[in-house]
């Protein structure tokens, strides 16, 4: 979550409409409420709701926001279960036993789509997105390492390999489990991790190499396979036996679903451990994500705790512990209301809608695409060669005016020099959206021709997307 600062200097106060009072406009005008500190009484009911109801008006459309891979839009039945559930608390197994039970069906059926080879005998759980998955992942790379070199740790410093392209959370990860990240930058038109570059950053203190199947800054697929038979020759050369831990945010959603014949799960022995989003392709509000383990030894015994479930026993690892049930619970509703077929179809729409956004964009002549959309739903696009009135921070900023907000952002190294906009194409963006933002663009362009030049001065302000 992001810092904010406390109250500041010349603390105002929020402004009451008379008519917010629940009668007598005069009469039961409510004392305007300072904005920074709890006020001395309490106001009616109807009046904190519209006073947050109005100020929240002023966010962006989260369906026109191309940024976020977050679910945007659910079915009516799954937002009723929710409220149903918002109250059970997630950790408290014994005393929300249904709700633990569909938890653990959601973990078998993540097992089984991901083709563990005994989906009885993997482990895994939920967690309040990726990046909580991503952790407690890591924490389980660390933990073994350190148990297979109990004689040079604490003393030696382990490292993780991975792209220069991981989610940030990666970095957390590594400084706060004081690990050192080793990333492999990108190199001309290759914007993700290199197999063999990545078997070459390993060493006896690496506690595993994170691979991505798709990538958060243009939708592209890591080469997982190709990773794993580097490593396998690695282990044949230098005996090290490097784990994989793939981060399938996204992609984990997709690919079962629409590229089955490509290999990254754990149909690949190198892969340990594997976690997506349930709140992206997977189709819930914010919320859940998942983390999954081939099987126990792949998760040490000791990070695992122990409640009391049904008089039974019950294996929870988790970095947080009071959370709601409500978004576990849509994603079973999710799971079985769709199926493997709902779910092709879902994210076959999602993709179809990706393809033709990107041909269309590409047709206007002013944008030259780095992804297609064939993988992730996503594309990536920078403007042609000949194009120098605009940037993509000034296509960036004129879309927002029209309510699409399509983030703009340079590339991390060695490609600082590559400024692209990306479009995240999810359900609830249908083909009808897209004609519209295509038209919003196609107006928009002969201004931007008209402009003497770039109108960005500062590129690090000029997006609120980071990665």
């Amino acid at each position: 979550m992001p810092l904010h600062e406390g109250p500041q200097a010349g603390d105002r106060r929020l402004s009451v409409n008379p008519f917010y009072g629940p009668a007598n406009p005069v009469g039961d005008m409510t004392e305007a409420p300072p904005t920074h500190r709890l006020a001395a009484g309490p106001v009616a009911p109807s009046t904190a709701y519209q006073l947050v109801h109005d100020e929240l008006m002023l966010d962006g459309n989260a369906r026109l926001n191309l940024a976020t891979f977050v679910t945007t839009w659910m079915e009516p039945q799954a937002g009723v279960l929710m409220a149903e559930c918002r109250d059970k608390n997630m950790i408290d197994k014994d005393e929300y036993p249904r709700t633990a039970e569909l938890e653990r069906r959601c973990v078998a059926m993540l097992a089984d789509l991901w083709n563990a080879p005994d989906p009885s005998a993997a482990v895994g759980c939920s967690t309040t997105g990726s990046s909580e998955a991503c952790m407690l992942a890591g924490m389980a790379l660390k933990r073994r390492w350190a148990k297979r070199n109990a004689d040079r740790y604490p003393g030696a410093r382990p490292n993780l390999v991975m792209g220069v392209n991981v989610q940030v959370c990666w970095e957390k990860f590594c400084t706060f489990w004081e690990v050192e990240a080793r990333q492999v930058p990108m190199e001309g038109d290759r914007f993700h991790l290199d197999p063999q570059a990545a078997a070459e950053l390993c060493d006896e203190n690496t506690i595993g190499v994170v691979a991505v199947l798709g990538s958060t800054f243009d939708g592209s697929y890591e080469p997982v396979a190709e990773l794993c038979a580097a490593l396998d020759a690695l282990r044949e050369r230098t005996g090290l036996d490097v784990p994989v831990h793939v981060d399938g945010a996204s992609g984990a959603m997709v690919a079962p679903f629409l590229d089955e014949d490509v290999v990254w799960d754990f149909r690949l022995p190198r892969v340990a451990s594997v976690n997506t989003s349930g709140h992206k392709y997977g189709l819930v509000y914010p919320g859940v994500g998942w983390a999954l383990w081939r099987d126990a030894d792949a998760l040490p015994e000791e990070l695992v705790f122990r409640v009391n479930y049904l008089g039974g026993d019950m294996p929870t690892f988790a970095l947080n512990f009071s959370r709601p049930g409500a978004q576990v619970v849509a994603q079973y509703y999710t799971f079985l209301r769709l199926g493997r077929e709902g779910y092709r179809a879902v994210q076959q729409a999602a993709r179809d809608v990706a393809r033709g956004l990107a041909g269309r964009v590409e047709a206007l002549g002013d944008f030259r695409l780095l992804t297609r959309g064939d993988q992730l739903p996503v594309f990536a696009f920078t403007t042609a060669p000949d194009v120098t009135a605009y940037d993509v921070f000034d296509v960036s900023r004129r879309l927002r005016e029209h309510g699409w907000l399509v983030p703009a952002y340079t590339f991390p190294p060695h490609r600082e020099d590559l400024s692209v906009l990306r479009v995240v194409c999810r359900n609830g963006f249908s083909a009808d959206l897209a004609e519209l933002l295509v038209e919003d663009l196609t107006r928009l362009l002969p201004e931007l021709r008209r402009q003497p030049g770039p109108l960005t001065r500062d590129r690090s302000a000029a997006t609120g997307f980071h990665h």
